[in-house]
């Protein structure tokens, strides 16, 4: 037989664990990256700020006034957490090749957060081989690639701008490239493609962020939740000889009851419009609960012969989530 919710319990996130701007740890496919919280709050002013490292403005390398060197206009990036100016450099130096006849250099905001040359090893023509002979070098950990000058020839010269490549994803690394988004159920990052492996010892590039986790508190005197979840239609169109059917879904809100003691200074009532995480146990002795985030909205009502109640909705843009011990 099935069981009622009589012992059902609901709670929902009542404070936050702020954790300070810090790296986050690759799971090994270069393309998620973990925190130490289980959840992410997205609470007005606790939502999760993620910088990986990169260039956000500026940055342009273009030919230097003398022979073999290149200007980099001034930069803002993102470093190690922080976000970072990098003053504008007149005459970076760029060898030409000695022993064979193509070189490649990248240039790198440092670990002082200024512009400098890494050079890649010489060769015989160009490769695309990151610590190849002729490729570019591999950048070392915690600096920022802005782009590549390429030299083909041992004779001192000016750089010309062809031989200046800032391609993103390529010879530039931009803070917004990839693209990612945040997993706030995981307590995690996911970018849309593995970051490049172009840092020392084939290792990409820092990502961090600052983020809060939940603190789950019960809400007492509630009733009838219902999570947020998908719902499916048919949908058909005659044609001659048959019918032509599609399929849609839909994700419907969740809601719940909450019966108030002011109807005013109440817990849920003071929470409205926020975007919070709530848990519910159909058994408050079991482990296996229900999780989902989304905007609490309230409709509040004061029956003169009647218990005052806010008819709660949960507005949320994924599905409840199940969680079994």
């Amino acid at each position: 037989m099935g069981k009622t919710a009589e012992n059902a319990l609901l709670q929902y996130e009542a404070g936050q664990n702020v954790t300070d701007m810090s790296a986050l740890t690759d799971s090994g496919d270069h393309q998620k990256y973990t925190s130490d919280a289980e959840l992410w709050s997205a609470k007005s002013g606790f939502a999760p700020a993620v910088r990986p490292d990169g260039v956000k403005t500026g940055g342009k390398v273009v030919p230097g006034a003398s022979n073999d060197t290149v200007g980099v206009a001034a930069a803002t990036v993102n470093q190690g957490g922080t976000e970072k100016s990098v003053a504008a450099a007149t005459s970076i130096a760029v060898a030409r090749p000695t022993t064979g006849t193509h070189i490649i250099y990248s240039i790198v905001v440092n670990g002082s957060g200024a512009f400098a040359a890494v050079a890649g090893d010489e060769g015989s023509s160009f490769s695309e081989t990151r610590g190849g002979a002729g490729g570019p070098p591999y950048i070392p950990a915690g600096q920022i690639e802005v782009g590549q000058v390429r030299l083909s020839s041992q004779t001192a010269a000016p750089v010309k701008s062809t031989e200046i490549y800032q391609v993103v994803g390529k010879h530039l690394e931009r803070y917004s490239y990839p693209l990612w988004k945040e997993l706030n159920n995981e307590g995690a990052v996911e970018f849309v493609a593995a970051l490049p492996l172009i840092h020392t010892g084939d290792t990409p590039k820092g990502v961090y962020a600052s983020y809060a986790e939940p603190i789950f508190a019960d809400l007492d005197e509630t009733a009838g939740f219902v999570p947020p979840e998908k719902s499916y239609s048919v949908s058909s169109q005659p044609i001659y000889g048959g019918v032509l059917g599609s399929r849609s879904s839909s994700l419907g809100q969740g809601s719940f009851t909450a019966y108030l003691s002011s109807g005013v200074a109440d817990a849920v009532v003071a929470e409205k419009g926020q975007n919070l995480w709530f848990k519910f146990f159909p058994d408050r002795y079991a482990l296996d609960h229900l999780l989902c985030q989304g905007v609490l909205g309230i409709s509040r009502q004061y029956p003169a012969d009647g218990n005052m109640v806010a008819n709660c909705t949960i507005s949320a843009t994924e599905e409840g989530q199940e969680v079994t011990a």
